[in-house]
């Protein structure tokens, strides 16, 4: 009897270009779910992981199968695990899967959402800004 193993979870290798340094760590959301992008916090499912700056150029996320994701990353400076505001404006480095334009506000979840279904890339360019 032969035994076929599930296929692994598809990886998605993920660089983070335009940090203005590497103190502190890049924080990353990769979720499918649409109301929760691009904060994950209200999504039990999504993929949430700290890199450190300096390690933030080329890294590997496992989504838990293949779909629809969307990437938010935020450049925690500080290393506090959240984006630091002042006023509305962020303090603190972002960016988002797909490099949609930022106008007021986030991005929509179509804007930066692309379909997994094998291991594939995302190039992220973060913007500050203050």
């Amino acid at each position: 009897m032969l035994l076929t193993a599930a296929a692994p979870p598809p990886t998605v290798e993920v660089s983070v270009t335009g940090l203005r340094s590497t103190k502190g760590q890049v924080l990353v959301c990769l979720t499918t779910n649409r109301k929760a992008f691009p904060d994950c916090s209200k999504d039990a499912g999504s993929v949430r992981m700290a890199v450190k700056a300096a390690d933030a150029g080329n890294f590997a996320v496992h989504a838990p199968a293949a779909g629809t994701y969307a990437i938010a990353v935020v450049h925690d400076e500080n290393g506090n695990n959240k984006l630091d505001k002042a006023i509305f404006l962020p303090k603190e480095g972002f960016g988002f899967s797909r490099n949609p334009t930022i106008t007021v506000g986030p991005p929509s979840f179509k804007s930066a959402s692309f379909a997994v279904a094998g291991d594939m890339r995302q190039s992220i360019k973060m913007k500050y800004m203050l």
